[in-house]
């Protein structure tokens, strides 16, 4: 076996591979290999990149970076472009699924009860629709305190027209686990329709997520 990467065949070479014959026909260590770039002392990115992959795509991806930084010959710098490229993936993946289908408040409302339950701090999304309530895009807006989020009317404007939206869903879980809006989920919520009004965008609903199920506040009438 070749020891280092610039000594193989340029062929066989990952990077000059992929370049000529397109990334499908890399392997998946090869396609790891790129990522790491270079290896370490009596490893090279190839030999590294298939002990990483031992345990399969899978193990990989579940990985922490901190926990994958730890491994001989990896640090942080390898570590973070093993995981950033594994989240692009991830969001890719939930970008194509949202966009199959139409907003449904309670089909909705279930999944993020199921992702969201046990979370501790306050994080806060949307569900970007088209002029028939098809999701164009599921954006993150928001993380905030294990209590509390702060997130701008202008901010969800934005990622809105930056989607050609015409409607949003907007949700929000309570680390509490009680999905009863607070006094501030209502002032917010009224002045967030208000302002998306102006700009002829719909607040089609926000949904506030608990521990074992969630509220519909455009059904509570509060907006």
């Amino acid at each position: 076996m070749t020891d280092i990467i610039s000594d193989m065949p340029l062929d066989d070479r990952p990077r000059e591979k992929l370049l000529a014959h397109g990334a499908h026909t890399l392997s998946d260590a090869e396609l790891i290999g790129i990522l790491l770039g270079c290896g370490t002392y009596g490893k090279n990115a190839m030999q590294l990149a298939r002990e990483l992959l031992a345990g399969g795509y899978g193990a990989l991806a579940a990985r922490e970076p901190a926990q994958l930084a730890k491994v001989y010959g990896i640090g942080t710098a390898k570590a973070a472009r093993v995981a950033a490229a594994f989240e692009i993936a991830r969001r890719h993946s939930k970008t194509r699924t949202v966009r199959r289908s139409k907003f449904d408040v309670d089909l909705t409302g279930i999944e993020l009860v199921r992702n969201m339950h046990r979370l501790r701090q306050e994080k806060v999304g949307a569900y970007i629709l088209d002029s028939r309530h098809k999701i164009l895009r599921q954006r993150e807006i928001f993380v905030g305190s294990a209590d509390h989020a702060l997130v701008s009317t202008r901010d969800i404007l934005l990622q809105t027209l930056e989607e050609n939206g015409v409607a949003v869903a907007l949700y929000h879980n309570h680390p509490s686990g009680d999905p009863k809006p607070s006094d501030h989920d209502v002032e917010f919520s009224r002045k967030l329709h208000g302002a998306l009004a102006l700009a002829d965008i719909n607040l089609l609903d926000h949904l506030v997520i608990g521990a074992h199920g969630f509220v519909s506040m455009k059904r509570k009438g509060i907006f």
